[in-house]
């Protein structure tokens, strides 16, 4: 008799997702997300589901280089036994190590595959922790007016942590956002996230300007490039705003480093840059090393958010969700997973797997 747990078949197919207005950066933009289903099916008929969402702004990755990666892993999968995740992703990480969104798409599949067979959520076998975290919303790159009008559509959601995308104009131009942001939302906990668009001046020049506009930033992400440590160290030693690694946080080696450097006071864990697994040792290292922790994602529909969204509510300890993108994609073709209600992002105590299904 076949293990019931054994992998029978795996697919991968293209998933166009419009978006409501384009996902700006300072590196550049996404007019629609250009993500991967991934189909897992076991020996007993169950099947698993799991999206790798390719930022190539941020990795470089696209669309056609994650099915081109992930058909090289596809014999390989077949026969695996899914309660061996860990094995699995230790070959995945080998396999796909420039293909870390094709990882995450994988092991997720691979998860929630493993957890509908057993009949249990996926917070729970990630942890059990708990199935609610409280969301921030994104201001994405533009000028003052786009700022104020994001701010107030936030606002009118129901949400008061607002994370603004900067870098993209000169430290000048992004405070004048920050302060018309402020003008419109003046309780709100605001974030801004640089995506590594500054150097250490320009960070430092951005501050300064807030600080003088008399606006409070409560956390500043990735304000230099992902490969200047010494600049992060710097930004976080001279700033009076703590200080989150993204682009820099990339892998467990990276959370290493950046305790070592002080080059950071928290990191930003999202599974598509690191896959599911190695998050897991990104999330024991910061906790230990007593760092703050955000989770977050790229472009991503609810199938990838809910996952991401089972990691944080599972594990617990994190401070800040940035789990927003979902609010702007204008159609999928998914059912179930995390429900939002303003800022609460609640997961379904008792669906299997992560929840989430084909419409």
């Amino acid at each position: 008799m076949k293990t019931p747990t054994l992998i029978t078949a795996v697919s991968f197919e293209p998933l166009h997702l419009p978006l409501t207005e384009p996902f700006a950066i300072a590196t550049g933009a996404q007019h629609a997300a250009e993500n991967v289903l991934v189909r897992l099916t076991l020996a007993d008929g169950t099947m698993g589901l799991g999206e790798a969402a390719p930022f190539t702004a941020v990795s470089g990755e696209t669309q056609g280089s994650t099915l081109a990666a992930l058909e090289t892993v596809r014999a390989g999968l077949l026969g695996r036994d899914v309660r061996a995740w860990r094995p699995v992703s230790e070959w995945l990480g080998d396999s796909l190590a420039l293909a870390p969104a094709a990882r995450a798409g994988v092991e997720m599949a691979l998860l929630d595959a493993l957890a509908r067979h057993h009949r249990v959520p996926l917070y729970v076998l990630l942890g059990g922790a708990g199935t609610a975290l409280e969301i921030d919303m994104t201001v994405t790159a533009g000028d003052v007016p786009h700022a104020r009008a994001s701010a107030k559509a936030i606002l009118a959601r129901g949400i008061s942590t607002l994370k603004v995308k900067v870098g993209a104009l000169s430290p000048d131009e992004d405070a004048a956002r920050m302060v018309a942001i402020h003008e419109v939302a003046p309780r709100a906990r605001l974030f801004a996230d640089a995506n590594g668009g500054y150097d250490v001046g320009e960070a430092l020049a951005f501050l300064k300007e807030l600080e003088r506009a008399d606006v409070p930033l409560s956390l500043f992400e990735q304000p230099v490039a992902a490969s200047d440590f010494a600049g992060m160290a710097e930004v976080s030693k001279r700033s009076k705003v703590r200080v989150c690694a993204d682009e820099s946080a990339r892998s467990a080696k990276d959370v290493l480093r950046l305790i070592r450097e002080g080059a950071a006071h928290g990191i930003n864990i999202k599974t598509m840059k690191c896959g599911v697994v190695e998050a897991l040792t990104m999330w024991s290292l910061a906790r230990a090393a007593g760092m703050e922790l955000m989770v977050g994602g790229m472009v991503e529909s609810v199938l990838a958010m809910t996952a991401s969204a089972h990691l944080a509510a599972g594990l617990g300890g994190f401070t800040y969700a940035d789990l927003d993108t979902p609010l702007f994609i204008a159609s999928h073709p998914f059912q179930g997973g995390a429900r939002y209600d303003g800022a609460k992002l609640e997961l379904d105590a008792d669906a299997p797997g992560h929840g989430v299904t084909l419409a």
